[in-house]
């Protein structure tokens, strides 16, 4: 990779910029073809240089690493591809996870296809895919949404756009804000199920399921430390009735039992009382008015 020069010694073409993933905790996630370009490469463009210096150290890798991050990008990103146009080839990474995904690289691949640079994924950890191999929802469509504003009236005005979101949605949240974005989102997206992910592959990793008022309960602000990935169901993802708490069953059965509402009406009530989809509430009703022996025609 470092051998592409003329006989005078020069670069021929350009380089290659490469997209390494690098692991979000345990060290063990690094691909090999990454430690390979890792070490091939010229140079290592890093979001925090200290952190991926004990990265290179743990490998054994020498490459030299300059910072490229929030702060620096706009100055930094022309300088970069100055270098990849004389035929530097240059890994970028930031501090965990792969690159571009709500941090400031995707200036610098921008940069690179507007110049006609060749730019390479080199595939690995990503938090918000690891986050949906676990968290048991509708997987199939999802939407991934990065941070939220970190300023309160914005981030409400966010939550508000995704009322009637139907994917199963991906957040990425500072521990700081964890609190108040759980309450915003219980308030304005309803009691809905989510799935909160701290520290993951880390020793300390952490993962809580249930409805967002439960979560809310049971905060642990001593734990509310290291990186959060959340994963919100959508408004009309499916669900059997064997996801719908017992309590909650009491409660239909119990309305039906006064009468007064029909099973759609109850339907209604109870999924808009604790932010379930109404299909699937619906659903239950039906059940359990069939198991009372109340409902002889359940289609009409």
């Amino acid at each position: 990779m470092r051998d592409k020069r003329s006989v005078e010694g020069q670069r021929t073409e350009p380089g290659t910029l490469y997209i390494v993933s690098t692991p979000i905790g345990n060290l063990e996630d690094i691909t090999l073809r990454a430690l390979k370009i890792l070490r091939s490469t010229d140079l290592i463009a890093a979001e925090n240089t200290a952190h991926t210096r004990k990265l290179c150290s743990h490998f054994g890798i020498e490459t030299r690493v300059t910072n490229y991050n929030q702060h620096n990008r706009k100055i930094k990103g022309p300088k970069l591809i100055e270098g990849l146009k004389k035929g530097l080839h240059i890994a970028l990474v930031t501090n965990a996870g792969t690159p571009v995904i709500s941090d400031p690289g995707a200036l610098l691949v921008r940069l690179a296809v507007e110049e006609g640079i060749r730019v390479s994924p080199i595939p690995g950890p990503s938090a918000a895919i690891a986050a949906l191999s676990v968290c048991a929802l509708r997987v199939d469509n999802f939407l991934f949404l990065g941070f939220l504003s970190n300023r309160q009236g914005r981030r409400r005005k966010e939550l508000n756009e995704l009322k009637d979101e139907q994917r199963t949605m991906v957040f990425f949240e500072a521990p700081h804000r964890m609190e108040s974005m759980l309450r915003d989102m219980k308030e304005i997206l309803g009691d809905r199920r989510v799935v909160i992910l701290r520290e993951l592959t880390k020793v300390f990793e952490e993962i809580r399921r249930g409805h967002v008022g439960a979560i809310l309960e049971g905060l642990d602000r001593k734990k509310l430390k290291g990186e959060f990935t959340v994963v919100v169901e959508g408004k009309n993802n499916e669900k059997d009735s064997r996801t719908i708490d017992p309590g909650i069953k009491k409660e239909i059965e119990g309305l039906l039992k006064k009468g007064g509402l029909g099973v759609k009406e109850t339907a209604i009530h109870i999924s808009k009382e604790h932010g379930l989809p109404y299909r699937a509430v619906y659903g239950e009703c039906l059940a359990l008015k069939r198991a009372m022996g109340k409902l002889a025609h359940p289609l009409k």
